[in-house]
């Protein structure tokens, strides 16, 4: 059976739907997992879906992925603007990672204009709102996809 994406939720993102809806709408991280489940299933793709407000069992999840994930999905919460530990993990997996916001840290705070994430990412989606985690599973189909076809001598570029 092929790999599952891991799409892996940081802190406070259990509150969704009732925390700052002004700023993250009234979606809930249930809504957020059907439709990523949804959307995945539609592209051939499954998906291991968790959240925790504990920067350590993020780091062991993305550890996991090191061989277990066909992907990742990102959503590091404010441990985005934080953690280096996420991003020393991060740099050691070997398979393409989407970091996803719901709103856009560019247009709030200054401190989160600064993403540890970013740049051991592959691609960053944001200020989309919750369908961020479904163009992030659309991304990553594509990624997987070309990774899984590309000729041999072009495999690791």
């Amino acid at each position: 059976m092929a790999k599952p994406l891991f799409v892996l939720n940081g802190p406070n993102l259990n509150l969704l739907g009732s925390r700052e809806p002004e700023i993250y709408g009234h979606t809930t991280l249930a809504d957020i997992e059907a439709a990523t489940r949804a959307r995945a299933g539609q592209v051939g793709l499954s998906v291991e879906f968790r959240q925790s407000n504990h920067e350590g069992v993020l780091v062991d999840w993305i550890q996991e992925a090191r061989t277990a994930a066909a992907g990742v999905i990102l959503n590091a919460g404010a441990y985005t603007h934080t953690s280096v530990a996420l991003h020393d993990a991060l740099k050691a997996v070997d398979v393409p990672v989407i970091e996803v916001h719901i709103s856009n840290p560019h247009r709030r705070e200054p401190f989160r204009h600064t993403s540890y994430v970013s740049s051991v990412a592959t691609g960053v989606i944001c200020g989309v709102g919750a369908q961020g985690y479904a163009l992030a599973v659309e991304a990553l189909a594509t990624l997987i996809s070309a990774k899984t076809t590309a000729p041999a001598s072009k495999k690791g570029q």
